[in-house]
């Protein structure tokens, strides 16, 4: 759904362009990027719904040697290969609801002419230097190679098979030239130093800007101290010129040299809303001029962090072009607590999960593990199918499922004039303001904790009524009706408040009520008198097999003979080491076992007694971004005021488990014995909420 389809009314409304990171178009969009466009679309949605005028942008980013090679490789054009990525591309995003207002590739003349522009202007403003450099040329290619066709050691930790331009392990950034025993990814030959002209943009010029800019709440804390190391040495001139052979924009004026795919990138983002723009009849620069009265904000990952927040707004700046109002990023997908893997499977393609899964599944996984920080988020299968099944099914979907039948056959399809207890819908209400506060903060997992919550709320209120006994005593019909108009109003409003991050099921909800179920204000007042359709299922439950199906579906043939193999000699390795521990140990688990435990840093928030409880504190941990509340047996070994601010370790993916004192959401690590104890366990100084215990 596009701004233009559905605009709610807002008598302050905010004008708001949003973009999300470009997708390469050298391969297929998987579950690492639908986490972004998920994130990107939920936070669309929200202002949406809540009457601003927004603008949902994205390209693909279409240049660069790996495309050009890429297309070598299957004997089309490059210009071939990106047209037939974009196409699937979009047929992803669309399945899982992206909602793009306009979706463009940065191959295009409204890109070239900006980039063009921006270009020619940082140069008259002298922000472009000019210098010969030496550079890394493979003679068996016959061309220069970028820095991600380069591998050696790393200058800085060691670390070996490291790219030419950074450090997977330790982060440090570098030039090609740096890297120990440099090789050619291309050919695997040793590449020798050649002399070519590059241009620079002088990054220096603008130091001045950027430092007060991240040190800004335009970017999240733990980006501005990261990029806080860039200043210590000075910012350096950053090349944004390649050799030929190369796809993408020539540098006016300039034969054999071209635009580093880096430099057209980002102005893709302007390009794509001049072309919607154009489409639209809306003004560009109204948008984009310095002094423009509109926002602008970034969705990215925390591995392009420098491009967005350093380099871009200083093109922009220098260009006379406005800078972004914020840049948001975000932690990277594992699966089942490890990173993606094409071998076992957990590498998985969006058109695959599509084949065998409905999308709003993953949107809301996503959504109630996402905070506003960098931390990753881990798709635990079984984490997976028990969430949604209690969640959006056990729970949401199950308030209309026991109520509408009585209203379909008993009263026309029909709601009751009044509600039985109009104060409790009013208190739904007024939970709008924290829920939509936590939207607006990207604090997704808090705002479904907040939902979920009222969903148990509403479910109480059908179990404590009954009406499918009410209705078996005579002389109760209309008390059932008030009951059941009650239940439809909270599901309505609950309803409403997911919209963004289920729309498929929030719009075939809006169907069976009959009342659209993108805009907020609307539900200040509940649905009276107020005409239904027959009820039916919005959901199915997710069954373990349908997971083991898609992790095989995601295994290329080959890896799939390679595990079979794995796992009959791993039992043959089991049987052939059993023996009995001199340690009076639990029974032996294997390392896939492990690997489903997610053991997180946390911080104390704080700590209270729990009445009635001879054991228990209540405990608020923050995981960086994200609050839980634990019980934890440790109060014969603590006084509570001692606990707070204290860093613990916490098991965060343990299934949440419901006490009679609260829902406990994960559970804390201590060691104890015969000497004492519970005592909790801590990390070592300098860990922080959220990092991952490994």
């Amino acid at each position: 759904m596009s701004a233009t389809q559905h605009s709610p009314t807002n008598a302050n409304p905010r004008r708001i362009l949003i973009t999300s990171a470009l997708p390469y178009a050298n391969g297929q969009i998987h579950l690492g990027h639908m986490l972004e466009a998920i994130q990107t679309d939920i936070w669309t949605r929200f202002q949406r719904a809540r009457g601003h005028e927004v603008y949902y942008v994205c390209a693909d980013d279409a240049h660069g040697t790996p495309i050009m090679l890429h297309a070598e490789k299957r004997g089309i054009t490059p210009e071939q290969l990106i047209a037939e990525v974009k196409e699937a591309h979009q047929a992803d995003y669309q399945g899982f609801g992206i909602s793009h207002d306009h979706f463009s590739s940065t191959h295009s003349d409204k890109n070239r002419e900006l980039v063009e522009q921006i270009y020619l202007k940082l140069d008259e403003n002298q922000h472009i230097a000019r210098r010969s450099i030496e550079q890394f040329y493979d003679t068996e290619k016959g061309m220069f190679l970028p820095d991600r066709f380069i591998k050696g050691t790393c200058p800085k930790c060691k670390a070996e098979d490291q790219y030419g331009d950074s450090c997977e392990k330790c982060g440090s950034t570098y030039n090609p030239t740096d890297l120990i025993d440099p090789r050619s990814v291309l050919s695997g030959s040793t590449p020798e130093m050649r002399h070519s002209e590059h241009f620079f943009f002088k990054l220096g010029d603008f130091t001045d800007l950027l430092k007060p800019w991240i040190g800004s709440e335009a970017l999240q804390e733990e980006v501005r101290n990261k990029l806080g190391e860039w200043f210590e040495d000075g910012l350096r001139d950053w090349d944004i010129s390649r050799d030929a052979p190369y796809f993408g924009f020539p540098i006016p004026g300039q034969p054999d040299k071209f635009f580093y795919v880096w430099l057209d990138a980002p102005v893709g983002y302007m390009a794509a809303f001049k072309e919607l723009c154009e489409a639209k009849g809306l003004d560009f620069d109204q948008w984009w001029q310095a002094d423009a009265n509109t926002e602008l904000y970034h969705f990215i990952g925390k591995d392009i962090i420098y491009f967005h927040a350093l380099f871009w707004p200083a093109m922009l700046h220098g260009s006379g072009w406005r800078m972004p109002n914020a840049v948001f990023a975000h932690g990277f997908v594992t699966v089942n607590g490890a990173k993606m893997s094409k071998s076992r499977g957990t590498f998985i393609q969006a058109s695959t999960y599509l084949e065998h899964l409905q999308p709003d599944y993953l949107r809301y996984y996503f959504a109630a593990k996402l905070g506003n920080g960098l931390s990753d988020i881990d798709l635990s299968m079984d984490d997976f199918m028990q969430r949604v099944n209690s969640d959006l099914i056990g729970k949401l979907v199950n308030i209309a499922s026991r109520t509408a039948s009585f209203v379909n056959k008993r009263f026309d399809s029909t709601l009751a004039s009044a509600l039985p207890d109009a104060e409790l819908y009013q208190r739904f209400v007024d939970a709008s303001a924290g829920i939509a506060k936590d939207f607006e903060e990207r604090k997704y997992s808090q705002a479904i904790r907040q939902i979920m919550a009222l969903a148990d709320e509403a479910n109480r209120y059908v179990d404590d009524n009954k009406p499918w006994l009410m209705i078996k005593e005579e002389g109760r019909e209309q008390e059932v009706h008030g009951v059941c108009t009650q239940a439809l109003n909270l599901f309505r409003v609950l309803m409403t408040w997911l919209s963004p991050v289920i729309p498929f099921t929030a719009a075939k909800a809006g169907d069976f009520l009959q009342v659209s179920l993108n805009d907020w204000n609307a539900i200040q007042a509940p649905l009276l008198g107020h005409q239904i359709t027959k009820f039916k299922a919005l959901m199915t439950r997710i069954e373990s097999k349908t997971l083991d199906t898609l992790i095989e579906a995601s295994k290329p043939a080959e890896a799939a003979a390679e595990a079979k193999q794995s796992d009959a000699a791993e039992i043959s390795s089991d049987n052939e080491n059993e023996g009995e521990s001199s340690l009076d140990l639990a029974p032996e688990i294997k390392i896939d076992d492990f690997t489903k435990i997610d053991m997180r840093v946390a911080r104390i928030v704080t700590a209270e007694q729990v009445e009635g409880a001879e054991k228990l504190l209540r405990l608020v941990l923050d995981l960086g971004g994200e609050q839980r509340q634990v019980f934890a047996g440790i109060k014969k070994s603590y006084d509570p005021s001692q606990l707070e601010g204290r860093l613990t370790i916490m098991l965060a993916n343990l299934k949440p488990r419901k006490m009679r004192f609260g829902l406990s959401e994960g559970m804390v690590l201590a060691a104890g014995g015969n000497a004492g104890g519970p005592y909790l366990l801590s990390p070592d100084s300098g860990a922080q909420p959220g990092m991952r215990i490994s």
